[in-house]
């Protein structure tokens, strides 16, 4: 029986080993997921975890739930040494281990990109998981209930203050979705004014929203200023030290929350740690039908997908042009990957990979979006409906469209929860303290969360 290998259980790895289960023959083969996570990441809900708008466990999908016929390792590939067709396992506990395959996919999916920003590695958050919204919500609203029991002064507005870096998709979401959410508190904080909110969106090219054209990225500017924030265009973070923020337009502040969405980087297991192909972006090289290789020339049985794969954009028609790494490329390419490797294995052809684009929608907070298609532009609340509407269909599993669609019904009935759970960072501190607070210590000390994320930090 051979052995199918998936690097990754994101989008593209987790619909590639959902179609396979389904057409699979039994004995035809056996599929192998690797992935740190148990989970699938839905990202476009990311920013409505930040909101509160979706619950954190509606955004992961359990490989287990829905793999049922798959292997699942809980590990990191470290190493790719295709030439004696092995990868080495760094499992979630234990030494590692070889594991050999007769096919391999590599769907291992980016990693967020930084640079040696001052500060930024201490006092950053990233939005590319679960995990990394909910502490983005957690610290928003532990920052109000802090506030309000502060006079006005620096440490205060620190607490308001809220930065993103990064004006693509993932960074105008999630901070439409935070302003939405600080300005849907302040009914709940009356010893809190709208004036003392401060929201910074820091973008490093002169628009944002590079997806859609100049027009609709230039309302949305105009309409997050409307709504009181501040869009620092041409700008880069200079330092973020002890969350003291310092732009390249010489603007500076001290912010309390700061946000890293700026770009992603190829996964490092992809561009340092294989003997597979790669281009000057540290991507594999991806034929038209997925197969890891160039035109004049394959690598056998290895394939790629996702965000590390550097895929022709036959959809475009223009050569050389490759496709952008975002979901509607991912699921579809997991699709076509399944169908590829069936087809290979039973000795018929393989057909490429072809998607027109469906569009652009964006979120913006609660009642408001962006939507475009070509020439066809459309704000404001029809457009969020739109948003709200593809991506609960989009979700993997009926299971998961139930959950979500019962959160969105629950909320638009007795709106969002405020709660904060910044506490289940440190889930024994009531238990070693026996209930009474220590100085430096409390779920809310900044210091502590910052001491936290360090030891964390491998």
């Amino acid at each position: 029986m051979r052995e199918i290998l998936i690097v990754g259980g994101g989008y593209a790895g987790f619909y590639t080993a959902w179609g396979l289960e389904k057409k699979l023959r039994r004995g035809e083969a056996r599929v192998t997921v690797v992935d740190p996570r148990p989970y699938m990441t839905y990202q476009p809900f990311l920013p409505e975890v930040v909101a509160g708008s979706v619950e954190a466990r509606h955004a992961a999908v359990s490989l287990r739930r829905h793999l049922h016929r798959t292997r699942l390792i809980a590990g990191s590939v470290t190493e790719i040494r295709n030439a004696a067709r092995t990868v080495t396992v760094r499992p979630d506990s234990g030494p590692d281990f070889d594991l050999h395959y007769d096919v391999l996919v590599v769907t291992a999916g980016a990693v967020t990109r930084t640079f040696p920003i001052p500060g930024l590695s201490e006092e950053a958050y990233g939005l590319k998981h679960v995990e990394e919204a909910v502490a983005i919500r957690d610290r928003l609203l532990t920052s109000f209930d802090r506030a309000a029991t502060l006079p006005h002064g620096p440490e205060r507005r620190k607490l308001l203050t809220v930065t993103v870096v990064g004006g693509g998709f993932s960074g105008v979401e999630g901070f439409g979705e935070l302003l939405a959410l600080a300005t849907a508190l302040l009914r709940r904080y009356p010893e809190i004014g709208a004036e003392e909110l401060s929201f910074h969106l820091v973008e490093a090219r002169g628009r944002i929203l590079p997806e859609v054209t100049d027009g609709p990225g230039e309302w949305v500017v105009r309409s997050l200023e409307k709504r009181g924030a501040r869009v620092h265009l041409n700008t880069q973070l200079v330092s973020a030290e002890d969350g003291h923020v310092e732009l390249s337009d010489g603007v500076a502040y001290d912010s309390g929350l700061i946000v890293w969405t700026a770009g992603n980087a190829a996964n490092p297991i992809v561009h340092n740690h294989t003997d597979l192909p790669v281009d000057e972006r540290g991507l594999l090289t991806v034929r038209a039908d997925l197969r890891v290789g160039t035109d004049t020339e394959a690598v056998p049985d290895v394939w790629a997908a996702g965000d590390d794969a550097s895929v022709p954009d036959l959809a475009v028609g223009r050569p050389g042009a490759r496709t952008v790494p975002n979901a509607q490329h991912a699921v579809r390419q997991g699709k076509r990957l399944a169908k590829n490797i069936l087809a290979s294995l039973r000795g018929r052809p393989t057909k490429d990979y072809v998607h027109r684009s469906l569009g652009v929608v964006a979120t913006l907070g609660l009642g408001r979006g962006v939507f475009q298609y070509r020439r066809l532009v459309i704000k404001g609340f029809p457009a969020w409906l739109m948003h709200r509407g593809y991506h609960v269909l989009a979700v993997p599993s009926w299971e998961r469209k139930a959950r979500v669609l019962a959160v969105w019904i629950t909320a638009a009935l007795f709106g969002r929860d405020i709660v904060s759970l910044a506490s289940v960072q440190r889930p024994r501190e009531a238990f070693v303290s026996h209930g009474v607070p220590r100085p430096g210590e409390g779920a809310t000390n900044a210091g502590a969360e910052r001491g936290d994320r360090d030891r964390a930090r491998p």
